[in-house]
């Protein structure tokens, strides 16, 4: 049988959930009132109801994200918001927290996030015999660590393939909580990650003045999508439950197309993983939305600088150099790319971020609002497209259409439309009404054939239309309007009714768990979550960071991304062009707020601690 396939797309609101159903998502995940990771983005229950219909008439799936840790107070309402969210039709609830799973629950999926630790195979394995249907993977995985995962396990993986990245592990960073008492594991992230820092020998020498030394590009792994696929991922995740909705329906769009282009040529092994076919009047492209620039992370191994130090804001679409300062504005290459309103990026003379916007653009010279001193040979990118937002911004940018065949047909007392969608729905709409014969006979198939083509603002498109006559009857065209209406409108009542959605019951079980011993990374916060990882073997249980956070000597951050890498001095990678080693601990330093960083050259990993904490700086043992 061959495998589905799954764009699963962030939605903000309903609105953009559905403008990501027509751009061609198979899926989307969506916050719901309480306990989500982004607090900022919180829906009603009747919004998701909503949204679960309009899915659904394209069976595409709807994921509520409740992926925060509970407190005790929490676990009763977590329970009952989970009850209310299958009722209306919800497909699976993503958690972080596995208290969730020691609940009394309905029959519904429950995905494992990303920030559950889903690293290494054991986890992953134990997660499914647990119950869990899916698993999201960490970002930080290479291909054959995927490979692997998919080997030992037949649970279902997801995969981020674009948008931003948590330089952290995600579910195991602290700087929030520590430097302000916002938990990212409580939804309320700071992004300490995307501040500007100082950079510190361990001899107290400035080597870095000012510079976003924890803000990492953006992740774009299309071109990856054939091998992740091979490897074991059947759903590919969209960042950005707090992007816009040009975000969302461009990397949508673009993902769709490269998806659709691998499926044509592998028919027999996967398929599409909901109904319909989505149409475009506009170009994607990932560049042209928010974007860091990019990055391919580490699934192809560690390979090349992934810091976006400039600056944590979108650089966007690479235009061209600037080729000569006018007194009025800028002579660029490939200028004619660019639009009045058009907001431009680029480093100034002193290497920092800056920009300005296209005012208009006269005889090849780009106008300012601000005119700014560049350097020639400047390269300009665009970070705000205004045509290209407006175009998205239009509804009707993208439309997702299911394929019908209508047949057409008299009955002895009227006449009767048979209509058939791709997934083979049926409705038969009759209506009895006088036949008489046309006066004028020519054209009077076409005529209808003509009306009932028009599917218009109807989810529906013909595909093949079939109209069967003893006789020329007359019908006046708002009689085959009428029938076309009633029959595509009971054809989409039926596609919902008839939608068919997984509901595995959880039951408890008592296989072992990997380890016996949870540090504080496992973020066990509630009675729930220390009673399931007892009953799976686990005999010592750290209380979560926010329950016993230690100011000034924790450790906050672990991470793959490395400072020493992208200073040109890794030992492991850069060993013969890094010249001399740079003194350690190298500390960042933010305004009154410092950390120590400290690098694990075996696991590839570096940690950051609070400046407080008593560091044991370990040989990088690479001589």
């Amino acid at each position: 049988m061959s495998r589905k396939i799954e764009i699963l797309a962030p939605a903000k609101n309903l609105y953009q959930g559905m403008a990501a159903v027509n751009a061609g998502a198979d899926a989307v995940y969506i916050g719901a009132p309480l306990f989500g990771a982004r607090t900022n983005a919180t829906n009603s229950v009747e919004d998701i109801a909503e949204l679960a219909r309009y899915a659904h008439l394209f069976k595409a799936k709807v994921l509520v994200t409740l992926n925060t840790i509970l407190y005790e107070n929490e676990l009763e309402p977590c329970r009952q918001l989970i009850w209310e969210l299958y009722h209306i039709g919800v497909d699976a609830i993503i958690v972080q927290d596995m208290g969730i799973l020691e609940m009394e629950l309905p029959p519904i999926a429950i995905h494992a996030s990303t920030q559950a630790n889903n690293r290494d195979a054991g986890h992953v394995k134990f997660l499914g015999d647990a119950g869990i249907k899916r698993v999201v993977l960490a970002r930080e995985l290479n291909l054959d660590q995927v490979r692997e995962i998919h080997e030992a396990s037949d649970v279902e993986l997801e995969f981020f393939v674009t948008g931003a990245l948590c330089v952290s592990f995600s579910g195991n960073c602290y700087m929030s909580i520590a430097n302000g008492e916002r938990s990212a594991n409580r939804g309320s992230c700071a992004q300490n990650c995307r501040l500007p820092y100082q950079l510190i020998d361990g001899n107290g020498n400035t080597l870095i003045e000012s510079s976003h030394l924890l803000s990492i590009k953006d992740l774009d792994l299309s071109d990856e999508l054939p091998n992740l696929i091979q490897a074991g991922i059947s759903s590919f995740k969209i960042e950005g439950r707090l992007k816009d909705i040009v975000y969302v329906k461009n990397n949508t769009s673009y993902l769709r197309q490269r998806l659709d282009a691998f499926l044509e040529a592998h028919p027999d092994q996967y398929q599409k993983a909901s109904s319909g076919r989505t149409f475009y009047n506009f170009e994607p492209g990932l560049d042209r939305s928010f974007n860091r620039g990019y990055t391919d992370y580490f699934v192809n191994q560690r390979h090349s600088k992934i810091g976006s130090w400039e600056s944590p804001k979108s650089q966007g679409q690479y235009i061209g150099k600037l080729l000569e300062q006018k007194a009025n504005g800028y002579l660029i290459e490939n200028y004619e790319l660019l639009n009045n309103g058009d907001g431009l990026y680029f480093l100034n003379e002193q290497g920092v971020a800056d920009g300005v916007q296209v005012n208009i653009i006269v005889n090849d010279i780009v106008v300012p609002n601000t005119l700014k001193p560049l350097p020639v040979g400047t390269e300009i990118y665009r970070n705000h497209d205004a045509e290209f937002n407006r175009m998205l911004e239009n509804e009707n940018s993208a439309v997702r259409k299911i394929g019908v065949t209508m047949q057409f047909s008299e009955t002895e007392t009227g006449f009767t439309l048979r209509v058939v969608d791709e997934d083979g729905h049926e409705h038969v709409a009759s209506f009895d009404m006088p036949k008489e014969l046309a006066k004028n006979a020519e054209g009077l198939i076409d005529n209808i054939k003509k009306n009932l083509a028009k599917t218009g603002n109807t989810p529906f498109m013909t595909d093949e239309i079939a109209v069967e006559f003893s006789q020329n009857w007359f019908l006046p065209n708002s009689k085959v309007n009428e029938i076309r209406r009633a029959a595509l409108e009971a054809l989409a009542e039926i596609r919902i009714r008839d939608y068919q959605r997984d509901e595995p019951q959880i039951v408890k079980t008592e296989h072992p768990y990997p380890v016996q011993t949870l540090d504080f990374t496992y973020n066990v916060s509630n009675k729930l979550a220390r009673a399931f990882y007892h009953r799976h073997g686990v005999t010592d249980i750290e209380k979560a960071f926010e329950l016993q956070w230690d100011p000034g000597k924790s450790r906050v951050m672990v991470t793959k991304y490395c400072v020493k890498y992208e200073l040109g001095k890794c030992p492991r990678y850069q060993r013969a062009t890094m010249g001399t080693k740079v003194a350690e601990p190298l500390t960042l330093k933010h305004g009154e707020v410092e950390y120590k960083l400290k690098f694990n050259c075996k696991p590839c990993e570096m940690e950051i601690w609070e400046k407080d904490a008593e560091l044991v700086l370990e040989e990088d043992g690479m001589e």
